[in-house]
């Protein structure tokens, strides 16, 4: 836990720490096991998995469009591999390819998280399993603790770049340069109805193509989708921070005051929180950014170390306390 950011001096800006990693971090080669889980409802799971042995477990949850090719799960999964733990990333339901069903995921649905938990115990119930999300898979994993759904089984847990109020986010990325990236996601979130309903009947009652921004999208298909009133009731239920003082395990929050996705007014204070959350909050470091180093060519990407160091360094207490 004693490793501290220092943005790189060649990244300065929020966008700029946003974009590199995403634009120009080269991917390493993994050995992954793909994986499908069979739902109870008739619809699948897809899960990648890395590592071998009875090692420590580290599950991922992607964020907004994420997948296995996102670049802070590919170097997340090379660092485990690194230290000889195992690492499984779980896809939401329609990024590995579209889901059977018209609803998919959103940014509150926890139920996937518990079911694959589930088939992880049940295939090795001493597993040490620790959780990471990441942005929208942040806010799944925040929820998810606080409601006490999984505490039992997972040692600890760290949440990076989350939209700790939804509402919020909406409001703060359809202004300024952050337009583009709701054009971005929007686009992308579009784009996958589209393919999901090409040959099946649309369930949404406007034109997709219309809804460019997350208010709108989400109103019109988020929404009715998975049982909520409209926009606002989804991002109000949805929204992490309101149970951030009941988490009960070990979880490490890390945020950039910068974030061009979330505002800092709603990132939470020492009060919003419970005594087992540990909230890192730093001047720069963008969106799931965090680049650091001294030159382009020898850029580092601090995240999954901390992430590691902070798993290693609760594992080391929990042996000293046995």
């Amino acid at each position: 836990m004693k490793r501290k950011f220092k943005p790189a001096w060649w990244l300065p800006g929020a966008h700029l720490q946003t974009l590199w990693p995403a634009l120009l971090r080269r991917k390493k080669d993994l050995p992954v096991r793909n994986e499908r889980l069979e739902l109870a409802d008739g619809d699948f799971l897809d899960s990648s998995w890395v590592g071998e042995g009875n090692t420590p477990l580290v599950l991922i949850l992607h964020g907004l469009n994420g997948s296995i090719n996102s670049h802070y799960v590919n170097g997340l999964l090379h660092s485990i591999l690194q230290r000889g733990w195992r690492g499984v990333l779980m896809h939401f339901r329609g990024c590995s390819e579209p889901n059977r069903l018209a609803k998919s995921y959103h940014s509150g649905e926890t139920g996937d998280l518990n079911t694959l938990i589930a088939e992880i115990l049940h295939r090795e119930p001493n597993v040490q399993l620790y959780v990471v999300g990441y942005s929208l898979g942040g806010n799944v994993l925040l929820k998810a603790l606080g409601t006490g759904a999984i505490n039992q089984c997972v040692k600890a847990a760290v949440a990076v770049s989350v939209p700790f109020e939804l509402a919020k986010t909406a409001n703060h990325i359809s202004k300024g340069i952050s337009r583009i990236y709701q054009w971005h996601l929007v686009g992308g979130l579009i784009s996958k109805y589209k393919q999901k309903f090409k040959t099946n009947k649309s369930p949404a009652n406007s034109n997709v193509n219309k809804l460019g921004t997350f208010w709108k999208f989400d109103n019109d298909v988020t929404a009715p989708l998975h049982g909520f009133k409209d926009a606002a009731d989804y991002y109000h239920k949805s929204s992490s921070r309101q149970y951030l003082t009941k988490i009960e395990i070990t979880t490490l929050v890390i945020h950039a005051k910068d974030d061009p996705f979330t505002p800092v007014n709603s990132v939470p204070g020492i009060n919003d929180i419970s005594d087992q959350v540990f909230l890192e909050l730093y001047d720069a470091g963008g969106h799931v950014g965090f680049v650091t180093g001294k030159y382009p060519w020898r850029a580092k990407y601090w995240l999954e170390h901390k992430i590691l160091d902070f798993f290693d360094s609760v594992s080391l207490e929990t042996d000293i306390n046995k």
